[in-house]
């Protein structure tokens, strides 16, 4: 039987690798304040160390939440457990979430990486599958669902990727899909969602008491900017890739104190963008200067990557040396891996820095121009101050952690 003071967390399939590094950073987060703790209390009550700590399980153990008695009283207890799971994908492409342990009364925290296009092996199936956002989506409110039925105080999802969130406004007869996405997880008892970096804040206000924590990796890209550029540098300019991404650029020309541009796109929205090449852009100009200094552009999300290599060309085109560009969602989809492979081998660009919160494998990770940044503590350090009843703000507003990055770079 699980305690009710532990940390449950649950990965569906398609993010297990991504719990397991949040699985990971939390051990260690635990470990830490555990033994801080029992600093601070051996100096107060003048106990020794070994006292202190049969003395912080003796008081875990009297409550009658309490779960194994037969735990050792003599050492910390584990606070963050993987929750045990079976999940099956049946032939007409149902799926089925099996729990194979006690989660009643623990709050569980289920992980899902709904762009994962890589092959998973399921139950009863010798062959893996790769599943679209669709069948990633479903797979999480089973699994969602049966944490609940098994007597989940509390579910909290962990979605580094917010599905369908660039549908979060309409012009015409189009679903407002990114908002039923997130009815959807309220309706089935999900009381709380974690992403990264979400398409739209305004997606927030669909909901009637379900909380949205969105975070930002700014404070991790800057880190890996910082490995192929001195981020103090005076030839350094940010440039916002279109309009919708002037907040974020903004930030960052902020933070650095440096130029901020902009590109200015005109769109075909009659057209679905399939490739790089076959995208729906028609027009772009620079507000701004560029000739012969180090470019930083910062977007949320890159998809076909059409949007970035046009940018990067006509930024090549008004004198720009060097090209690094952020994405906190790399979902490289369609050919855009090998697109963006030509586009480097080109010149167009130096880095693309991706985050961690789409899973790829070293067909990605392994490429020279792609710098991969963790954001899987950050998910940690969170989860830990939800979990215990902690501040948030430190953690959702980086500035502070930047500059001290700054200071001593």
């Amino acid at each position: 039987m699980a305690d009710s003071a532990q940390i449950g967390i649950l990965p569906c399939p398609g993010g297990m690798a991504f719990a397991l590094k949040i699985l990971g950073h939390l051990e260690i987060i635990a470990r830490e304040k555990f033994e801080e703790r029992v600093k601070i209390l051996a100096k107060s009550y003048k106990l020794p160390r070994a006292e202190v700590i049969r003395q912080m399980n003796l008081a875990s153990d009297i409550l009658p939440t309490a779960g194994d008695l037969d735990e050792p009283i003599d050492r910390q207890r584990a606070s963050v457990y993987l929750v045990p799971a079976k999940y099956t994908r049946f032939p007409n492409g149902e799926f089925k979430t099996e729990i194979l342990t006690s989660v009643r009364s623990t709050e569980i925290y289920v992980v899902q990486d709904v762009s994962n296009r890589y092959p998973l092996q399921f139950q009863k199936s010798d062959d893996p599958h790769v599943l679209s956002v669709n069948d990633h989506l479903f797979c999480l409110l089973v699994t969602v669902d049966a944490a609940l039925q098994a007597g989940a105080t509390q579910v909290t999802v962990v979605l580094p990727t917010f599905p369908y969130s660039r549908q979060h406004k309409k012009k015409g007869r189009e679903s407002l899909s990114a908002a039923r996405v997130g009815q959807m997880l309220e309706a089935f008892g999900v009381t709380r969602i974690i992403t990264l970096d979400i398409h739209s804040k305004e997606i927030e206000n669909c909901f009637n008491h379900l909380r949205l924590e969105n975070l930002h990796g700014a404070y991790q890209i800057l880190k890996a900017l910082a490995s192929v550029t001195e981020l103090k540098d005076e030839n350094l300019v940010v440039v916002a890739p279109d309009t919708g991404a002037v907040d974020r650029n903004k930030f960052f020309a902020s933070i650095l104190g440096r130029p901020l541009a902009m590109l200015y796109k005109e769109r075909d929205y009659s057209r679905v963008a399939l490739s790089a090449e076959n995208g729906n852009i028609t027009d772009m100009r620079l507000l701004g200067s560029v000739d012969g200094k180090t470019v930083f552009m910062s977007d949320d999300m890159l998809g076909t990557g059409g949007t970035l290599i046009k940018a990067m060309r006509k930024l090549k085109e008004y004198g720009a040396d060097k090209i690094v560009c952020a994405v906190s969602l790399p979902l490289f989809s369609a050919r855009a891996v090998d697109t963006f492979e030509s586009a480097y081998r080109e010149g167009l660009f130096d880095r693309i820095i991706g985050t961690n919160a789409v899973y790829h494998d070293e067909s990605v990770l392994g490429r020279e121009w792609y710098l991969s940044a963790d954001i899987t503590h950050l998910f940690a350090r969170i989860i830990y101050r939800l979990h215990f009843r902690r501040s948030l703000s430190s953690l959702l507003d980086d500035r502070s952690v930047i500059k001290d990055l700054l200071k001593r770079s």
